[in-house]
């Protein structure tokens, strides 16, 4: 049966964090969990992509056609820049369908989307849904789900050579808060990224920081780097949830939140960044927290100290119940979950009920 080739551009697509709109023919998706939603009617759907991969993982797009996830799986012929049309759903019932179409994972790759193939009679409409709040998420490799699937690794180390199979920023906790307060959802989060440049384990070897990245909407070099538009999206809430990769440097000694120089460092550059978001988001609350993966209680004990020394009432501090002691491996569906509960829990009542 013939196909009808929707583009990008049509008016139907809803478009969900920080996407780069800017070419004619294409919108980039760089960040993990962007997305763009609809309705169509028929019994096919189709994403027409071009990959750009930065590593030799598995590449996958997600999908949610009428409730139900889907994780389609496609090329992954390294840096593959060829047009390629990525089925999604066949068989469907020949009726009105709802779908969201996003990126399961963060910066092993970023990708050119060109628009949807449907049935050859097929209509794309507006899905028009309208969201009570907005979020902001800038986190490391947590935030942004990955190997959230690896679900028999539950409480334990990473399964070795995942190479992004288990990564879903769908089963994130940012994005499950979202989905429980009915909320949108730009999540800056990236695996490995730490506050400052030269540290943690993001863009091998230079090691690209926060300091960088909070203001971009393409934030590696290949990108290459361009600047964020503040005014295309106003937070009311932004989870600021770094902290787990900020103590290695590579090659050198790993950084010491207990060393009193370093800490001030760390913290004052951390408030830098804060400040700047909090101009640009002048009535937005800022959520400090980090994740149940393990790590040293000292930095949740910096992270308080950032709020408190900040001095705001609308900058919060959230320990979970298991903040730092769950996991030694990244946490998976169910720790996700219980993350985003008590994060739930607390956006209600410390924020919203305020």
């Amino acid at each position: 049966m013939q196909k009808r080739f929707i583009s990008c551009k049509d008016k139907a697509f809803a478009y969900m964090g920080r996407t780069d709109r800017s070419k004619a023919e294409s919108d980039r998706f760089i960040y993990a969990g962007t997305q763009v939603s609809f309705r169509f009617s028929g019994t096919y759907l189709a994403a027409v992509i071009a990959n750009h991969m930065l590593s030799g993982n598995e590449m996958s797009l997600g999908a949610v056609i009428d409730g139900r996830l889907i994780k389609a799986v496609f090329d992954n012929g390294w840096d593959n820049h060829e047009k390629q049309t990525v089925v999604i759903a066949e068989g469907l019932d020949d009726t009105e369908h709802t779908a969201v179409i996003f990126k399961r994972q963060a910066a092993y790759h970023y990708f050119e989307f060109y628009g949807v193939e449907v049935d050859e009679n097929a209509e794309v409409l507006p899905w028009d849904k309208k969201y009570d709040l907005k979020i902001e998420v800038f986190g490391d490799s947590v935030s942004a789900g990955e190997v959230a699937e690896a679900v028999e690794y539950t409480a334990s180390s990473d399964p070795e050579n995942h190479l992004g199979k288990y990564d879903n920023a769908y089963y994130s906790y940012p994005a499950i808060t979202a989905r429980n307060l009915n909320a949108e959802l730009y999540n800056n989060a990236q695996g490995g990224i730490a506050i400052f440049d030269g540290t943690g384990y993001f863009h091998y070897p230079d090691h690209i920081g926060v300091e960088t990245t909070w203001d971009k909407l393409s934030y590696y070099p290949e990108g290459p780097y361009s600047d964020w538009d503040f005014s295309r999206y106003t937070p009311d809430i932004v989870i600021m949830a770094v902290g787990q990769n900020d103590p290695h440097r590579e090659g050198q000694p790993d950084n010491d939140i207990k060393d009193t120089q370093f800490r001030e460092k760390w913290k004052g550059r951390y408030k830098e960044i804060t400040r700047e978001l909090m101009a640009k988001y002048p009535k937005a609350h800022f959520i400090f927290l980090l994740t149940v993966l393990m790590h040293d209680a000292e930095w949740d004990k910096a992270q308080e100290e950032i709020v408190n020394e900040l001095g705001s009432e609308r900058v919060h501090y959230l320990k979970f119940t298991r903040t730092g002691k769950a996991t030694p491996g990244h946490p998976r569906i169910y720790e996700q979950y219980e993350m985003a509960e008590e994060l739930t829990a607390f956006i209600v009542n410390s924020i919203l009920k305020q």
